[in-house]
């Protein structure tokens, strides 16, 4: 007589993960965000140094957004797929494979102009450094790389232990299906506390740009090739390497990865697999409404933060110090400028961790979508009031010595700080939001958070190709960069305000209840 089926067993809903350890196994984001931020402050005066113009300093940054196309979708959609059975889980291989591709490449960015001078490179003042900037760019490309394939998987690694899968074990008897309810609170608390780390590794490593005296504790940084602004950034990098293994210990040291069966992706025969980019772009079909606000959202965000990103302690050697890297009568004014910019990039972050703190009382108040759409209109305020500042300085009278005004300098620091409040809902948000909608699409973290990246450096992209060409366009400065920004921060504020709640709404009564 046939065995009569049974139903199918329910098991409790899966033990959350301590808070404790979510802080935990976001600690990388300090360490890479530390590099990162050096690289935001130091880089772009640095490369003009070795010799590279102006108006072509930003196609230096497409390094950035060209390798985050196609490497953080494809890490991501590797972690996917690998073994959740493997010693350590699915996520925490690569992140532990980019941070040490960060460490290798930040030693080739410190140690450019020395390698540049093995190469033949004339080092008089002035003079364009080809073999240095060979050598720079390489690493350049080798850090976005491993800045991309570290912080891919850390995000879905935080997505994976808070937005929980459905997932079934058949056995002989009956079937056994494991139920969580998927938390959008405490995937938005996983992503805080991530920003919280990266406000903290940006308090870090501007604190460290902005001081000049690291080449007097680190005096073998000093060559014939590498004067003290170099030494004090290769001194830098050398810090950031020591951050970054010990963060990366405590993330991957910090939880065991979740595991998960039957409907995972990993248990996936190989030949059923779709190619990676099909699978990439062909999961744009499924999405809903409201994924594609998200992406519309964070590709205007974004495009108004990379000129800032691109252009920031520059603004300020140039614009309000009145300097330049490439005329010696200039550098040092060019160099306070920098370092002002790295101190007012510093105070910025820590506005951005204290509204990170916040930031999960304020979404449950107003709304994720209403405070996204409030820090771009606040985004574009700050940026014209960069371009008010701007003018004003420019028709100003400076001190004999050349040093600005103190008016121009604190209402420029002011703006710094205030831009620290969107970026921590710009680190937080866009994150949570995809992962909770796209995992009831079906999709993998390590895949979402790819495609998400796409809105972010195809943004980047335009911005790197055509802003340099643009600002020259209009007299050399920075100023036409940062009105588009404006532009178009604040067209995502009004999308986010007036699309995100709307696609919620709608996207709940297609299921028949609510979108929690």
């Amino acid at each position: 007589m046939p065995r009569r089926p049974q139903p199918a067993a329910v098991a409790p809903p899966a033990r959350k993960v301590p808070l404790r350890k979510l802080l935990r196994a976001a600690s990388v984001a300090c360490g890479v965000q530390f590099g990162w931020a050096l690289q935001l402050s130091l880089l772009t005066p640095y490369v003009q140094e070795l010799g590279i113009p102006h108006a072509f300093a930003s196609l230096v940054w497409l390094c950035g957004p060209l390798s985050g196309l196609l490497v953080q979708p494809l890490v991501g959609h590797l972690s996917d797929r690998l073994a959740p059975a493997s010693p350590l889980g699915r996520r925490r291989p690569f992140i532990a494979a980019g941070a040490a591709s960060i460490a290798a490449a930040v030693l080739i960015v410190g140690f450019s102009a020395d390698l540049g001078r093995l190469f033949g490179d004339d080092i008089t003042p002035g003079s364009t450094r080809l073999g240095a900037i060979l050598v720079y760019l390489i690493g350049f490309w080798l850090l976005d790389v491993g800045n991309n394939a570290t912080q891919g998987p850390c995000r879905a690694f935080l997505a994976d232990l808070t937005v929980p899968r459905h997932i079934s074990l058949e056995n002989d008897s009956f079937p056994i299906l494991y139920t969580a309810e998927n938390d959008p609170r405490r995937t938005r608390i996983a992503n805080a506390y991530f920003s919280l780390f990266m406000a903290l590794g940006n308090i870090l490593g501007y604190a460290t740009g902005a001081y000049s005296g690291w080449y007097r504790i680190f005096p073998f940084t000093v060559t014939p090739s590498c004067g003290i602004s170099c030494a004090n950034l290769k001194s830098a990098f050398l810090l950031d390497i020591i951050i970054l293994v010990v963060t990366t210990y405590i993330t991957v040291a910090s939880v065991q990865e979740p595991q998960s069966f039957g409907s995972d992706e990993a248990e996936r025969p190989s030949h059923e697999e779709e190619a990676f980019l099909w699978e990439l772009f062909g999961s744009f079909r499924y999405f809903t409404l409201p994924v594609y606000m998200v992406l519309i959202v964070t590709a205007l965000t974004w495009i108004g933060w990379f000129p800032f990103i691109l252009f920031d302690t520059d603004w300020m050697g140039r614009e309000i110090y009145r300097g330049s890297p490439d005329i010696p009568e200039e550098t040092q004014r060019y160099h306070d400028g920098v370092r002002m910019g790295s101190f007012g990039l510093m105070l910025n972050s820590v506005l951005l961790g204290f509204t990170s703190v916040v930031l999960e009382k304020l979404c449950r108040k107003w709304g994720a979508g209403l405070v996204w759409g409030v820090s771009n209109i606040l985004m574009a305020l700050c940026f014209v009031a960069m371009l008010v500042i701007t003018y004003v300085a420019k028709n100003m009278d400076y001190l004999p010595n050349g040093e600005p005004p103190i008016g121009i300098v604190i209402a420029s620091l002011v703006v710094f700080t205030i831009l620290g409040a969107p970026l921590a809902i710009t680190y937080s948000i866009p994150y949570a939001m995809a992962a909770s909608r796209v995992e009831n699409l079906g999709l993998g973290q390590g895949l979402a958070m790819g495609i998400l990246n796409l809105a972010i450096v195809i943004p980047q992209v335009i911005v790197s190709l055509g802003s340099g060409p643009w600002d020259q366009l209009f007299g050399g400065g920075n100023a036409p960069a940062f009105a588009v920004a404006a532009g178009a921060s604040f067209i995502g504020g009004l999308v986010a305000i007036l699309g995100l709640p709307r696609a919620r709404i709608a996207s709940s009564r297609r299921r028949g209840g609510t979108n929690r």
